[in-house]
């Protein structure tokens, strides 16, 4: 009970669903899942990945929640835990292993913490109105190329989130509050603009026709499920920090359920702006990072008000950046709170904002922070997510997990779920990290 006092508590059942789906939404929805979309199958794609979104939501998602909950404490506390309902002598080997995906949360936050310096940049240009007379290429090649070219905005973002996360559980869900419901506002504005576009209509066609031949072709279902594991940060780390702050009455099945449905949404909606832009210019949906400072500038140009579009956009994408941003630090500072109990609070996030800085700066360019991303996304962030499907569903005991699950859900789950866990989800956990670590495939 000692983390719940300490952080408190989510006061609501949807306060905790826009802190996790706001955790979720980020980079992987506005330009992963348009990028994916676009260059494996449209209606293919989307299709596969629709199956996956309700597999891993329904039990990957639900079990993060559950195993943090009972934990009563996030990352290092949950593994323990998991590792010690098996034999209590391995509890200390748990603990070992739990250090690996937090520091993965941590190496993530890092380098994403670069991107979201990267959008804030792009927010002041919008805000000058200076971007609508720019050649984008050559604006975004004179700060992504490099070094120490975003340092203000950069200090701003890892400062400004760590601000957010002063009070813990309560102050994430307030924040969340407000982000994330402009976040869908302004992302619902920018598609209805879209739509008027010339040429639009060809990328709805894409979007939404599925070729059935597609799904023939494996890729389209690696690449579905790698997105859609990631997507929901299914990480063995992030989500289970959340789950600690859970009220005891809640439904974590309902809840992660709800978490998924509204991340789902979140892509698509970045998908109705991207894809349909992307179509009615002629241009590459699968360009990555430079969609959202080349791409979609050059457009914004072209039309009516850009400006003020791409101040709306880039405003979604720093809070969409920010939330994300919050989950990592959150997920690393309660657990090291959680091992060191003498430190106090502040002074955690001195030491993360200060190793987050003390790093991340010197990696500002993007052919610095595209090998990081790499290695974090290829190498950490898969194992780490195995170790904690795993974790749950073969080393913590059956029914440890399954009577959290059940603890207030209107019934028991049914043998189904776990069965799905066991022999469906943590099969995909395992493929995905071969994938990644066989074929240097970054998700």
């Amino acid at each position: 009970m000692s983390t719940q006092k300490k952080h408190g508590q989510f006061t609501s059942s949807w306060g905790f669903v826009l802190s996790a789906v706001g955790s979720a939404v980020g980079m992987a929805n506005v330009w992963g899942f348009p990028s994916k979309m676009g260059s494996y199958g449209g209606g293919a794609f989307l299709v596969a990945y629709l199956f996956f979104i309700l597999l891993f939501g329904t039990v990957g998602l639900s079990a993060e929640y559950a195993v943090g909950r009972r934990a009563r404490t996030g990352t290092l506390g949950s593994y323990q835990m998991a590792w010690a309902s098996r034999k209590k002598g391995l509890s200390k080997t748990g603990g070992i292993l739990g250090w690996l995906p937090l520091a993965g949360s941590m190496c993530i936050a890092i380098g994403y913490a670069v991107i979201i310096s990267y959008v804030l940049k792009a927010f002041f240009t919008s805000a000058t109105g200076s971007l609508m007379s720019l050649d984008t290429q050559v604006w975004f090649d004179s700060f992504s190329l490099r070094d120490y070219s975003v340092i203000p905005f950069h200090i701003i973002v890892v400062v400004g989130t760590l601000l957010t996360l002063l009070l813990g559980a309560k102050s994430i869900e307030k924040s969340n509050k407000v982000m994330m419901p402009l976040f869908f506002l302004i992302f619902a504005v920018l598609a209805v603009r879209v739509a008027f576009l010339p040429g639009a209509a060809e990328g709805y066609r894409y979007m939404f026709t599925c070729r059935w031949e597609e799904l023939l072709d494996p890729m389209v279902w690696i690449w579905a499920m790698g997105q859609a594991f990631f997507s929901l940060s299914i990480t063995g780390s992030g989500m289970i920090v959340y789950g600690a702050y859970l009220q005891p009455e809640e439904d974590v099945v309902s809840l992660a359920k709800r978490t998924a449905f509204f991340d789902t949404i979140a892509a698509l909606v970045a998908a109705l702006v991207i894809i349909p832009a992307c179509f009615a210019y002629g241009l590459d949906v699968g360009a990555g990072p430079s969609l959202l400072f080349v791409t979609l500038p050059r457009i914004l140009q072209d039309i009516p008000l850009g400006w003020l579009f791409a101040i709306i956009l880039y405003t979604a994408m720093v809070f969409a950046g920010v939330s994300s941003l919050q989950n990592m630090f959150e997920a690393v500072g309660e657990s090291l709170l959680h091992r060191f109990p003498t430190l106090n609070r502040k002074l955690v996030l001195v030491i993360l904002c200060t190793v987050c800085l003390g790093v991340g700066l010197h990696m500002e360019p993007i052919f610095k922070w595209g090998p990081w991303m790499d290695i974090v996304s290829i190498y950490i962030i898969p194992i780490g997510a195995t170790l904690g499907a795993l974790s749950w569903f073969w080393i913590m005991g059956r029914e440890d997990l399954m009577d959290e699950v059940g603890r207030g859900a209107k019934k028991a789950p049914s043998p189904l779920w776990y069965n799905l866990g066991r022999y469906l989800y943590v099969p995909c956990a395992m493929i995905l990290c071969a994938v990644a670590l066989f074929l240097k495939v970054a998700f």
